[in-house]
């Protein structure tokens, strides 16, 4: 820990932003550096990109909030423009009106007539009526991912469909594809889809021919740039394939670019940039674009090297059907990565782990690249300290030093163990569309991934790989994987609303199975002490049993395309919170003032030149503050 950082930048709303270091950073070759450089303004150069595809009016607001900001020249102490600069920063952070983890409209805490005396006070001349429905209308595009409901599809407000209703996209992509294609291409994933002036459903792709030109112009640019500084002729071609598919916009060259990504695995510096994960599509078929710069942290990589060296022993031990197992396991790849700048749907928000490419047969052909983000771990990790949760909702004093002691080991170690194996494990059946699952895919493949590292967590092999040193340690993360799945993760969730977000449904799925079969066997139970609700475990061995033997029917499900299955499981267990135990914890954290949801800024990296002009170096800072780094963006990156 570097204690002349500040690594707790600004705390607004639900939200805390942190500062994240890019420890290694200055011992990399200048070569090296200036790869990461160009990269990462490649991965900046998309930044309106997410903007605009989570809600079609969210550029011009931007555009419009921001100018308020700077040049508003009314009073700036008030209750009235400090809830103007908390609705501004948690627009920011959300890339636009919809908060990010929920989905739903964020509410200004300032009125109409206070957003009209803002616009009159810069000279506003511009229509106010569509504002007033964006910004006040509770009703009005409510939801930027809608997964309740009779159509998914228009009752979403985000911007990859319009005029469409769900069954015409259904029926639109069913026709595309071909069961019998062993080598699908992943359809719809870079465009928007609507409807001509004849009424004709047209796909507009999202290329330097398309939408988003601007911006994709600008980031091609940027990596023509970083061609200069690949590492190997291999990293050269994956950047050449890149270009040409932003260029062209066709998913074939995609998949081509992935497949020699992925076989990439010698270089030390990598990235990710593209329309990746369909979270933000209620179908699960668009791409949200994304990009994460990175270089391999060498001395923690030798612990995902022991456990994706033995990828094959996981899959013949894993607790499912000898139908859906693989037969082989090819090209699991796997390290720890320092975080050197994040983008798009990675930013300010970011994952702590990463497991691509997505497409079922290409992990199954040429197999996936796994990374656990250590450095972005860490930053959680010092943000939290002291913060007196453990006190809070730990009853049991051994239970409480368990987790202390063994917490950030055993996390990281999930995460290791759902990017690096989780993901890539098992196999469709012949037939099976990747997609069978739906709305419901998303959820039921994280569940997967989580199920898997549980399991493992507590196998003897763990003390035989040497990732764990001692063999209770698995016990901090069982509890604490109940603990959040059935309590604590509900203080992210409005009172009276249900959970929407594919990871916390997830999490609630497991949960809540496991302790409706572990209670009744008495291996967990929750209790009450002193008016608090409390989680106490007696048999460890029972609840690894018992997620063996969840994730063994959810791979059945994901395997045979089993919909109906697979909803009944998310709608039953993952879905509806229990109003009493939720009114319950939201009370128990306005008391310890825990900010629920974390974010970052990114680094700031400068060229240095010497007296020739040549560039002598990348000097990296860590000064930039929240308001200051969106603000340059907005200007710097702005494209569209």
């Amino acid at each position: 820990m570097n204690t002349d950082i500040q690594y707790i930048v600004d705390r607004f709303a639900d939200i805390q932003v942190l500062r994240y270091t890019v420890e290694g950073f200055e011992k990399l070759p200048l070569k090296q550096k200036l790869f990461v450089y160009y990269l990462s303004e490649a991965a900046l150069s998309g930044r309106d990109i997410l903007f605009d595809q989570n809600y079609r009016y969210n550029l011009p607001l931007r555009r419009l909030l921001t100018q308020i900001w700077e040049q508003y020249d009314g009073p700036r102490d008030t209750p009235d423009f400090e809830a103007f600069t908390v609705y501004l920063k948690r627009f920011w952070f959300a890339n636009g009106i919809h908060h990010h983890y929920s989905t739903v409209k964020m509410q200004p805490e300032f009125d109409t007539t206070y957003w009209n005396a803002l616009l009159d006070n810069i000279g506003y001349t511009g229509d106010r009526t569509l504002w007033e429905k964006v910004l006040f209308d509770p009703e009005f595009d409510s939801k930027r991912v809608q997964l309740d409901g009779k159509d998914l599809i228009t009752a979403s407000a985000n911007n990859f469909y319009s005029s469409v209703t769900q069954a015409e996209v259904e029926d639109f992509y069913a026709q595309m594809s071909d069961p019998s294609d062993q080598e699908p291409i992943s359809y719809g994933l870079n465009t928007h889809l609507t409807k001509d002036q004849s009424g004709q459903l047209i796909e507009q792709v999202w290329s330097e021919q398309g939408w988003y030109s601007n911006s994709i112009k600008a980031i091609n640019e940027n990596l023509r740039k970083a061609l200069s500084f690949a590492e190997t002729e291999q990293q050269k071609q994956v950047i050449e394939r890149l270009i040409d598919y932003y260029r062209t916009g066709d998913l074939k060259l995609f998949d081509e670019y992935s497949i020699l990504w992925v076989r990439d695995t010698l270089s030390q510096v990598d990235f990710v940039n593209g329309f990746i994960e369909t979270y933000g599509d209620p179908l699960g078929l668009k791409g949200s674009w994304e990009s994460m710069v990175n270089f391999r942290n060498e001395a923690a990589t030798k612990r995902t090297k022991a456990i994706s060296d033995e990828a094959a022993w996981f899959e013949a031990h894993s607790p499912i059907d000898d139908r859906f197992r693989k037969k082989e396991v090819k090209g699991v790849s796997a390290k720890v990565i320092t975080a050197a700048m994040l983008a798009g749907d990675c930013y300010p928000a970011t994952p702590i782990g990463i497991n691509l490419p997505n497409a079922n047969w290409i992990r199954k052909e040429y197999g996936s690249k796994s990374v656990t983000i250590e450095n972005i771990m860490e930053a959680y990790e010092i943000a939290a300290q002291g913060n007196g949760f453990n006190e809070e909702f730990y009853e049991n004093e051994a239970d409480r030093k368990l987790y202390e002691k063994y917490g950030f080991v055993t996390d990281v170690l999930h995460t290791d163990l759902h990017e690096c194996l989780g993901h890539g494990s098992g196999q469709l059946l012949p037939g099976v569309s990747p997609d069978a699952l739906k709305a419901y895919g998303a959820t039921l493949e994280e569940a997967r991934a989580d199920l898997f590292a549980l399991y493992f967590m507590a196998d003897p092999k763990m003390l035989e790989l040497g990732v764990l040193g001692d063999k209770d340690a698995y016990k901090a993360a069982y509890y604490h994987q109940m603990l959040v799945g059935l309590l604590t993760q509900s203080v992210r969730i409005p009172f009276g609303e249900n959970y929407e977000e594919a990871h916390m449904r997830n999490r609630a799925l497991i949960a809540r199975w496991v302790y409706e079969k572990g209670e009744k066997t008495g291996a967990c139970r929750l209790i009450r002490k002193s008016g608090k609700t409390y989680l106490q475990i007696s048999d460890y061995e029972q609840l690894r049993k018992l997620f063996g033997k969840l994730l063994g029917e959810i791979q059945r499900i994901k395997s045979e395309g089993d919909y109906e299955a697979g909803k009944a499981l998310v709608e039953t267990y993952g879905v509806t919170l229990d109003p009493t135990l939720h009114r319950e914890v939201l009370d128990r954290y306005a008391k310890l003032d825990i900010a629920p949801y974390k974010g970052f800024v990114n680094p700031v990296y400068t060229l240095e030149y010497d007296a020739q002009g040549h560039i002598s170096d990348v000097k990296v800072d860590y000064t930039e503050g929240y308001v200051g780094q969106m603000i340059r963006y907005d200007k710097q990156y702005a494209k569209e």
